[in-house]
């Protein structure tokens, strides 16, 4: 929404893919149901016609576009967004790369190939260095030596089969602790290896949570649902009660909003001091981490105590409280008496009185 209210935009182009046989244009009309776009209905109801879809898949080559949308990208786009990307961190390597690392590599592609292009903004991560070797160390903005090329990421995940890349990635990856940080680590040396003749930057958010203000407090993705946002949301409503990680270890939490409104200054920035003749790629990092840090066990009492007593929740399946470990054999101990056993007892109810299996949530949890 601050793009409409700052900006009189002529098109926002939206790359999706069809899904379950939804033609892109229905799928983003269902997207503006979302309350998210009341705003802009009722402030602008205009700009919503200017959000054009584009049928296309990061995950291919020339990002899926077909060559009519592609020769029409080229003529008309001035910014580039690029912030598509597989955030699991149990995705397998060749998912992975080819979604994180080739996907940026033909994005840049099209970059290359807009004519009028001011500002390309590349989206990675404040994680893409947290490896081994550069822990208790303060990632600065620059970029880092890639733990490999790109061009023989890329060839390998597209030639060696599945069963072999599967087998070698824990070698492949070294200090890195999953292949999300891994490829977006990979993701940079691209863009480093590509930015000439680009008007580019690149912003490294944290950990991204729920909105503080826009477009509303508390405003959260329902679809996005894991890491930090699963940790404040499942104990808010009495879903999850345990979890392991370190009491003093810092977390670099950033609302939604905070890091949307970064971006946007970034491109803004990136073009201003293109057309000065600034032409070397700037890094920004959004995070509170170093300056305003927070901690597990802060949002922990924050997020149980706090939330229980001020505001309480409708939607509530049980009492909030959390038990926090760093033990792996204390958490295994808790995860069987607060998921596993009362997800099981709740199946069973299920099955007694004739419903259907559930997947209780509980399960879920523990298989997290």
């Amino acid at each position: 929404m601050s793009i409409y209210r700052a900006t009189n935009v002529s098109k926002v182009f939206v790359l999706l893919r069809p899904k379950k046989g939804k033609a892109v244009e229905l799928r983003i009309n269902e997207l503006l149901q979302d309350p998210v776009f009341d705003w802009v209905k009722e402030h602008k109801p205009k700009s919503l016609n200017k959000i054009v879809p584009i049928a296309g898949d990061v995950a291919e080559m020339r990002l899926g576009i077909s060559d009519k949308d592609w020769k029409m990208l080229a003529e008309e786009i001035n910014i580039i967004f690029h912030m598509a990307a597989t955030t699991r961190f149990d995705e397998t390597l060749r998912v992975a790369t080819m979604i994180n690392v080739r996907g940026a590599r033909e994005a840049l592609i099209l970059g290359k190939a807009c004519k009028q292009l001011k500002s390309y903004v590349h989206v990675s991560t404040a994680y893409s260095y947290a490896c081994d070797n550069l822990i208790d160390t303060e990632v600065l903005e620059d970029f880092y030596k890639s733990p490999i090329d790109p061009d023989t990421l890329i060839k390998m995940t597209e030639t060696v089969d599945e069963t072999r890349l599967n087998s070698i990635t824990p070698s492949l990856i070294k200090n890195w602790p999953n292949t999300y940080s891994f490829g977006k680590a990979v993701a940079e040396e691209t863009v480093k290896n590509m930015c000439e003749g680009l008007p580019l930057c690149v912003v490294r958010p944290a950990i991204v949570i729920c909105a503080m203000k826009e477009p509303m407090p508390g405003w959260l993705d329902m679809s996005n649902v894991y890491g930090a946002s699963g940790i404040v949301l499942g104990p808010g409503i009495g879903l999850m009660h345990s979890f392991m990680a370190r009491d003093d270890v810092h977390i670099g939490l950033v609302p939604v909003d905070y890091v949307n409104n970064a971006i946007l200054a970034a491109a803004w920035e990136t073009a201003k001091r293109v057309a000065a003749g600034q032409t070397a790629p700037k890094i920004y990092s959004v995070t509170a981490s170093t300056r305003n840090p927070t901690r597990w066990d802060n949002l922990v009492n924050i997020n149980t105590s706090e939330v229980r007593t001020n505001y309480p929740t409708p939607a509530a399946i049980g009492w909030s409280f959390v038990w926090q470990t760093q033990y792996p054999l204390v958490f295994l101990i808790y995860s069987w008496f607060l998921h596993f056993i009362p997800g099981h007892v709740v199946d069973g109810i299920c099955a007694l009185l004739g419903k259907e299996r559930s997947d209780p949530p509980q399960l879920r949890m523990g298989a997290m």
